[in-house]
């Protein structure tokens, strides 16, 4: 096995199957697309890539299997599938995955259009190892008894970007005890749980979590960057009929190079980026507002800026989805049955009912307009006044 050093997990062994994915084209792109995208805006040292966090969660899957002592062909396919989880995404990562979206119908851990049509290389090394291209693909996206160690609430992603994006951004919320999380995991049949008496350690990564979301993966400057650049990003694909296919293989860099031509894009090279207009919780949003389509938020945008009397383009509507914590489903052994870490823990509840305390709408648009932007946006969104 061929070792690599770690800035988290110090030597990461590479077995003969990872060695060559890890020097296909495919992986090696991942040296580019870097980790935490816009939230490099706020923390300067967030620079890691999601090539070093692929590594990572390749090798605590590898300890995963070894501990829960699978047969040694799934062992290989969902080191493989954890290896390559993140090989779906486009530049920025996140950022750009909702436009993707909308214009494939795919997110990022969908990857069988590319494992099994676009990228024979990864698949010739996977069929040489006598892997299943397909039923990496499946693992890739949680499907399967062990998909869920791969994409689930108990995945080794999460529990590898939590450690390393804290040590990278410098913030003390993101560290959770993932050998204890991996020592403790256990198949009930076909759910994957944590064994009895670890309700604290589901919390501790659930609590992890939301602390991460508040300071770090949701904070307010990476949330005005990353809207900026999907609006941005719309409007260099409307303009030059740049192939989605061909947009969702850049890299960062390639896709801070194209958008130079547009205002957005270059406001973003250069951190010149619009500011609050409107930063409003729950408490005063219309439920209606919650379940916006993308369409119904840029028809907002036009609406706003034509009150207000502005570009139709200096106004940005981001409504977030609505609150919620994946590792709320986490599975726990309580009293000799698996339980919902939600239904058992009143921790959880707390954290539940801060992540609501936590949920933002903001309007953004360039500092000159905030005042007449955020009356106009108050008035056509049915704002609540603040109490």
């Amino acid at each position: 096995m061929n070792p690599v050093k770690d800035s988290v997990h110090d030597y990461i062994r590479l077995d003969p199957v990872a060695a060559e994915l890890v020097d296909t084209p495919t992986f090696q792109r991942l040296r580019h697309i870097k980790q935490l995208s816009t939230v490099r805006l706020v923390y300067p040292a967030a620079n890691h890539t999601r090539f070093e966090h692929s590594l990572g969660v390749y090798h605590l899957a590898s300890n995963a299997v070894d501990h829960l002592g699978v047969d040694a062909d799934t062992a290989k396919h969902t080191r493989a599938a954890a290896l390559l989880h993140d090989i779906g995404h486009g530049p920025y990562g996140h950022q750009t995955e909702d436009l993707i979206r909308r214009r494939t119908g795919t997110d990022h851990d969908e990857v069988g259009w590319l494992l099994t049509d676009a990228d024979r290389e990864v698949c010739h090394v996977l069929e040489s190892h006598g892997l299943d291209p397909e039923r990496v693909t499946d693992l890739i996206a949680g499907k399967g008894r062990l998909g869920p160690l791969v994409a689930g609430e108990l995945d080794v992603d999460r529990m590898d970007y939590l450690v390393r994006d804290a040590h990278h951004t410098g913030v003390p919320y993101g560290t959770v005890d993932h050998g204890r999380l991996i020592r403790e995991l256990r198949l009930e049949g076909d759910r994957l749980t944590l064994a009895a008496g670890n309700v604290p350690t589901a919390e501790s990564l659930l609590l992890a979590r939301s602390l991460m979301n508040t300071v770090v993966y949701r904070h307010h400057v990476s949330r005005i960057a990353g809207a900026m650049l999907d609006r941005a990003c719309e409007r260099y694909l409307a303009a030059t009929e740049t192939p989605v296919a061909e947009f969702r293989r850049m890299a960062d860099h390639d896709l801070l190079v194209a958008l130079q031509e547009t205002e957005l894009g270059r406001r973003i090279e250069r951190r010149n980026l619009y500011k609050r207009a409107v930063w409003a919780g729950l408490d005063r949003v219309p439920s209606e507002i919650l379940d916006v389509t993308y369409a119904d938020a840029r028809d907002a945008e036009h609406e706003i800026a034509t009150a207000a009397g502005v570009d139709p383009e200096a106004v940005i509507v981001d409504v977030p989805s609505r609150p919620g914590l994946k590792e709320l489903g986490t599975n726990v052994v309580v009293d000799g049955i698996v339980r919902r870490l939600e239904d058992t823990s009143e921790l959880a509840a707390s954290i539940r009912a801060a992540e609501r305390t936590r949920w933002r709408l903001g309007v953004y648009c360039p500092d000159q307009h905030i005042e007449q932007v955020s009356g106009a946006a108050r008035e056509i969104l049915g704002l609540r006044p603040t109490a």
